[in-house]
């Protein structure tokens, strides 16, 4: 039954978003704002279908209202992260791979969103022009949005984050909001079948600038992966009645 409804959730999850695709080309003249709400539409879309059919919900914990541009950096561990936090009401740029905007009609939203694409293969031209497009943005007083291990990461793993978070925590000197969550144990990196269950997203306390680069990774990291170990724990809160796995 898992895998007959993870299968009707992918139909629909599919046909959902290129319908979305199709009206957001239209949409995409009006601005990143018009095309972030569109975006908000298409999650929140998702998450019905993920909730009626999979049985898996979310919840947010100690969202932030920040008042001026901020850094979330956040743990990586499915897709889902990717669709989550266009409810943030920042509407934060998020910072993703180029290949992305390279997606025909999809891609085109995602660069008139105002999102920062990065080639990973370009090495110190990469970050500089990262730096250059960040600092456009926060002039801008949008928020930024960062998945500091560049790549998702199975709960229990661990893999180092890259440098693109201190480079941009010591040019921007604006806060960092870490962010744990618990995604991976309901929709896997690599899994076809989603689990019922509710996956919980928390903010943590901002980390001020003004630290030196190895004090703020050390601090960042901790603050991710303790909490999202503690997330990963077995609790039956997490559990929606009446849907077996």
């Amino acid at each position: 039954m898992a895998a007959l409804r993870a299968l009707l959730f992918n139909i629909v999850y599919f046909l959902w978003t290129a319908l979305i695709v199709i009206l957001g080309l239209p949409v995409a003249l009006f601005g990143y704002r018009a095309v972030y709400g569109l975006g908000r539409l298409w999650a929140r879309g998702a998450f019905a279908a993920l909730k009626a059919i999979v049985g898996l919900d979310h919840r947010f914990l100690d969202m932030p209202q920040p008042e001026g541009p901020v850094i979330y950096a956040i743990k990586h561990q499915s897709a889902w992260d990717t669709m989550a936090f266009s409810a943030l009401p920042d509407r934060p740029a998020y910072v993703l791979k180029r290949e992305l905007t390279w997606i025909p009609f999809f891609g085109w939203l995602l660069r008139a969103a105002g999102f920062i694409a990065v080639d990973r293969k370009a090495g110190a031209a990469a970050l500089r022009r990262l730096l250059r497009d960040a600092e456009r943005t926060v002039a801008g007083g949008r928020s930024l949005l960062i998945f500091p291990e560049g790549t998702r990461v199975q709960p229990g793993e661990r893999r180092p984050y890259q440098p693109g978070i201190a480079a941009l925590y010591e040019r921007l000197q604006i806060p960092v909001v870490p962010v744990a969550l618990n995604s991976g144990l309901f929709w896997g990196r690599r899994s076809f079948v989603k689990r019922p269950g509710r996956i919980t997203v928390e903010f943590l306390p901002p980390i001020p600038p003004g630290l030196k680069r190895r004090e703020f990774m050390a601090l960042l990291e901790e603050r991710i992966e303790s909490a999202s170990t503690r997330l990963a724990a077995p609790r039956s809160s997490d559990r929606l009645p009446g849907r077996p796995d």
